[in-house]
């Protein structure tokens, strides 16, 4: 790993192409390159641009940046209608502006969305690191390209594609199709670009490396930084045998479980999942987990905070939270969101809810390969899934039949692949409600 990441950093200040990219399994380190390689390219005189994709992502970045980097003046560059976070407004150290005019003169780096700098005109910079840039669309990389001699590129090729609200069938297998990710127009037009790999999760445990990385990363191998030792869940209090124990006591042996419901088509709302998933929670918290990590070897007291319940559908994370405050008070604190707002976050425990459980259709949204990697991939300890029976049946009877359209290249991983691998693993983990 720091050979890795030292010939990513040596390699910037000397290179002569327009970009480098790096490609970075799920907790790899992504967010601490970043920093680093802002470090070294604020050594020149002129300020390093940093572009994020989300505010959330540049409110992450920024904290690094106070903590770990305090010698650089970090500016952030928002929007007017956007507040920042109080933690961040009360930093000293930290600008905070909605012009650049107002916070370039004495920032060493300047953090933003790609969506804020793309309204920055009659400005350039030596250098931008963009995060999350398969997250980033083709026509954002435009919109911003102007602002850069060179570029940075750092992202998780595994994890979503871009998205748009409105309909953009129109543009499929178009070169100029705005729904590509920034790394992919990025390589096609500039076919000699380096591109490098971080080798190594230290998010990820052991155990799930082996079912992450075939499913969702066939070409991009990476492995675990911790070993088999290091992670461990253990439980204060005795079981009681109910099928929520059951499912806990096998994610503390084996990384993983699949607590199955009984067959039946629910569609988004699923009383009886949603009541599951927060009863595993629960189970976990009465039963005073603890977890051991090379960060905790003298053991953590599991606490809300530290498990997060991943969804699918935004209906979906609205309706656990809701029943979560209403019958499970002692739950909060608890992370409940779908996969696109968890991209990026690390927890010890994670409980999924399924894509496809309940459904009785597989379209190309409940099958994306990125989403159910995003939700498989958060946990440092395990990761325990809901879901009804049926998926097996249901990926059957809905092979994979997206269109082909000439010039494009096909995903990998496939969707349809990626699900039947994982419920293929997933199998041998399985309690039965």
């Amino acid at each position: 790993m720091d050979e890795a990441t030292r010939a990513i950093l040596e390699q910037l200040p000397t290179l002569t192409h327009r970009g480098l990219v790096v490609d970075s399994p799920p907790g790899a380190g992504k967010s601490t390159l970043v920093a680093q390689a802002a470090d070294i390219l604020t050594q020149s005189s002129a300020p390093c641009v940093v572009i994020a994709q989300t505010n959330n992502q540049v409110d992450h970045l920024v904290r690094r940046f106070a903590r770990h980097h305090p010698h650089l003046q970090t500016a952030r560059l928002t929007a007017a209608d956007y507040t920042v976070p109080a933690d961040l407004q009360a930093q000293p150290g930290i600008r905070i502006g909605t012009r650049i005019e107002d916070i370039e003169r004495t920032a060493h780096v300047i953090v933003g969305t790609a969506m804020k700098w793309a309204t920055v005109t009659e400005r350039r910079w030596p250098w931008a690191i963009i995060d999350e840039a398969y997250q980033m669309r083709s026509d954002t990389l435009l919109w911003t390209a102007g602002i850069f001699d060179q570029a940075l590129f750092v992202g998780d090729p595994g994890q979503l594609d871009p998205f748009s609200t409105v309909e953009t069938h129109r543009f499929e297998g178009l070169p100029h199709d705005p729904m590509n990710s920034a790394v992919t127009v990025l390589l096609a037009n500039n076919r000699d670009l380096p591109v490098h790999s971080l080798p190594v999760s230290w998010r990820l445990p052991s155990s799930a490396v082996p079912l992450i990385g075939d499913a969702f990363y066939p070409f991009t191998p990476f492995h675990a930084g911790s070993n088999e030792t290091d992670r461990t869940l253990r439980f204060s209090i005795t079981g009681m045998r109910t099928p929520a124990d059951k499912a806990i006591e096998s994610a503390a042996r084996t990384g993983w479980a699949l607590l199955e419901l009984p067959a039946r088509i629910t569609h988004q709302i699923d009383v009886e999942a949603f009541n599951a998933v927060l009863g595993i929670a629960e189970r976990l918290l009465v039963r005073r987990t603890i977890t051991t990590c090379e960060a905790n070897p003298q053991g953590h007291v599991l606490l809300p905070r530290d498990i997060a319940i991943g969804t699918a559908h935004r209906s979906q994370a609205h309706h656990i939270r809701a029943l979560l405050a209403r019958q499970y008070p002692q739950l909060h604190g608890i992370t409940i969101d779908t996969a696109n707002r968890l991209q990026g976050c690390e927890f010890s425990i994670t409980i999924v809810l399924h894509p496809l459980s309940g459904r009785g259709d597989a379209s190309a949204f409940h099958l994306e390969a990125g989403r159910l990697c995003v939700l498989t991939s958060r946990h440092r300890h395990a990761c325990i899934v809901v879901a009804r029976a049926g998926i097996a049946q249901l990926l059957d009877a809905h092979p994979s039949n997206d269109p082909v359209h000439l010039g494009v290249d096909p995903k990998i991983p496939d969707g349809w692949e990626a699900n039947q691998e994982v419920l293929a693993y997933l199998t041998q983990h399985t309690i039965r409600a």
